[in-house]
């Protein structure tokens, strides 16, 4: 493994997974990027002694250029992996074309289920409705513009009960994708 942290770590919200890799992995993170300058996973980074970045995409900015930008914030880290962990935009091959192979994304549907966002609320619609019986996560590379469909690292089943409500079952995904997250990224460590 290389002396510089391996992996950069990009948010948008409450960061539970980044803690999640924090807690288990420590010293794997060199720094955190958020398009949401509010987003408390920033703290998380901020009391774990990390680079906490805002990097909010300006006003009338097309998403190339923004991605530019986060390019170079990424870089300066070097990081063998950029990790989307709670990442809420979808990225173009500005980005992507400069880390090939090396951005892993996190998302709370199993392969070809629910991409995009709000992806736990459709499942749990869909299983109100007796359209499905289970959900799931996966975490899998994203060599391209295609939303939540790139080669897959890891999947992982998450069952939906008749008495779940919605938060119910959030809450379980959100344990699920913890370990999951922990355990691929666990992998990829080992064969730096």
């Amino acid at each position: 493994m290389k002396d510089t942290p391996p992996f950069v770590v990009l948010i948008s919200g409450n960061g539970s997974n980044l803690q999640a890799i924090l807690d288990a992995l420590p010293g794997s993170v060199s720094a955190v990027i958020s398009n949401q300058p509010q987003a408390y996973g920033l703290v998380r980074a901020q009391q774990a002694g990390l680079p906490a970045i805002a990097l909010p995409r300006l006003p009338e900015e097309p998403r190339r250029a923004y991605d530019t930008r986060l390019v170079e914030q990424v870089a300066a880290y070097q990081p063998a992996y950029v990790i989307l962990a709670g990442w809420m935009r979808l990225l173009t091959m500005n980005f992507l074309g400069q880390f090939p192979g090396r951005v892993i994304n996190l998302h709370p549907a199993l392969p070809g289920t629910f991409p995009g966002t709000h992806a736990i609320e459709r499942a749990y619609q869909a299983f109100q409705r007796g359209e499905i019986s289970h959900t799931g996560i996966m975490i899998h590379l994203v060599p391209d513009e295609g939303v939540d469909n790139g080669p897959l690292l890891a999947t992982a089943e998450v069952p939906i009960y008749p008495d779940d409500a919605l938060e119910t079952l959030e809450e379980r995904i959100h344990t699920a994708e913890h370990a999951l997250l922990v355990q691929t990224l666990q992998k990829i460590l080992a064969t730096l």
